[in-house]
């Protein structure tokens, strides 16, 4: 199992593309996988005879594990002839290899570790090797509330039971009755109901969400911005952005840049939290939120945006939005984001409280551009004008981003984009 980007340490197979016996050229697609961030072919890196699948469709193998046996073509002769004890002595070896690769291939075959095989449910290799190195049994692993696909434990399900039982133990007695787990409603059908099941990818998306608001603590501030002038420069300067690089220039790598600005500006929001540590990001990675014609959402993400100028971003923008469309997104394109903006404008709302993309701290919601009649101030007087008008809205993790901090990077957002420079050249 290839290394699928920064993050991801396992995968799902979903469909085996070759089966035992197959003949394999170099680049064949052999399998396709799925993360928790996008699906992918796996190529063959070698030509050869595919002997053997170590995993059946749906496990979950981390990275790095074998997962298939290929017989390569036999080696060139050598040139020099070998004595007898040479031959002897490679013989050997070979035989000793092949004992330990069967040994091993019968051990992945059989579950790995035999205490496990009493138990129905699917446990992961990673999953087992951290089981077996806690001392846990399989009577407490039973007992673990799986996160991942269709309930399977992940590396973070046994970390958090871990981390409760150390908890249980170190805890005062209190003798007041323990809070129930919340339970969701039951749910009743009429005739005429429709009922259709969550994809994979709404599946992860409803646990991803219910997670960050889990562990985050959710605030929401809102700010105006007047966004005028960057209207009627765009309005100026779209036409001959399209002739001269071939590409459309919207809102979007605008806000973005105004966006990686203040990150720079406020380090506290481009940030991570790890336990009781805060991780302060050195490079300032931004998704954006993109609805699939399918109605999931994905993230690609543009790295460094902050030492990019607007043609650049606009590129890298229609180029990710593109690639999503069409899911030939790769997982490093999807992975790495320090913050997130997520554009509710384009759906005509006004504004909206977005959930924190995790391990992020904060989200930044742009609304839709409204023309609005406002006080202008002059040095005559207050008059009152045509603008066109926006709402910024950043829903931050109130753990380590309090109101003051959460208030000063929309303003100083807003900043950057009310004194837009309408004379610059693309």
């Amino acid at each position: 199992m290839p290394k699928l980007g920064e993050s991801i340490i396992e995968a799902t197979i979903t469909k085996w593309l070759k089966t035992s016996g197959d003949q394999l050229e170099e680049d064949d697609a052999i399998v396709e996988i799925a993360t928790d961030k996008v699906d992918s072919e796996i190529p063959s890196p070698i030509e050869g005879k595919l002997i053997k699948t170590l995993y059946e469709e749906g496990d979950v193998v981390p990275v790095g594990e074998v997962i298939a046996i290929v017989e390569m073509d036999g080696e060139d002769e050598e040139e020099h002839e070998e004595t007898p004890d040479e031959t002897i002595t490679k013989t050997d070896e070979t035989s000793e290899a092949a004992e330990k690769i069967a040994v091993q291939i019968d051990e992945i075959s059989s579950g790995e570790i035999k205490i496990f095989s009493a138990s129905d449910r699917f446990y992961s290799p990673l999953v087992r090797s951290i089981a077996k190195t806690e001392n846990l049994s399989i009577q407490d692993l039973d007992s673990i509330t799986g996160s991942g696909q269709a309930g399977r434990v992940t590396k973070q399900d046994i970390h958090n039971f871990l981390e409760s039982r150390i908890n249980e133990s170190t805890k005062p007695i209190n003798t007041t009755q323990a809070q129930k787990p919340i339970a969701p409603p039951s749910i009743t059908t009429e005739t005429g109901d429709r009922i259709v099941e969550m994809d994979r990818m709404r599946k992860m998306i409803a646990d991803h969400m219910v997670m960050s608001v889990d562990v985050s603590p959710h605030v929401t501030s809102f700010i105006e911005v007047d966004v005028t002038k960057i209207v009627n420069w765009r309005n100026q300067v779209k036409d001959d952005f399209l002739k001269k690089e071939g590409e459309k220039i919207t809102f979007t790598p605008i806000f973005i840049d105004a966006a990686a600005k203040a990150l720079r500006d406020h380090p506290g929001v481009n940030a991570s939290v790890d336990g009781s540590n805060i991780i302060y990001r050195k490079n300032i990675n931004i998704g954006m939120a993109a609805a699939l014609p399918n109605g999931n959402l994905i993230v690609p993400v543009i790295k460094n945006a902050d030492t990019k100028n607007l043609v650049g971003l606009a590129k890298d923008v229609n180029d990710l939005a593109n690639r999503a469309r069409g899911n030939k997104l790769n997982p490093d394109d999807i992975s790495g984001g320090t913050f997130t903006i997520t554009n509710f404008g384009s759906f005509d709302s006004l504004t909206g409280t977005p959930i924190i993309n995790q391990p992020q701290v904060a989200i930044l919601g742009v609304g839709a551009i409204k023309k609005r009649p406002v006080v202008i101030e002059t040095a005559d007087g207050d008059v009152i004008g045509i603008r066109s008008i926006m709402i910024l809205s950043l829903a931050y993790d109130h753990r380590v981003v309090d109101g003051a901090l959460g208030g000063m990077y929309l303003r100083t957002m807003r900043n950057y984009l009310e004194s837009f420079d309408t004379k610059q050249r693309l």
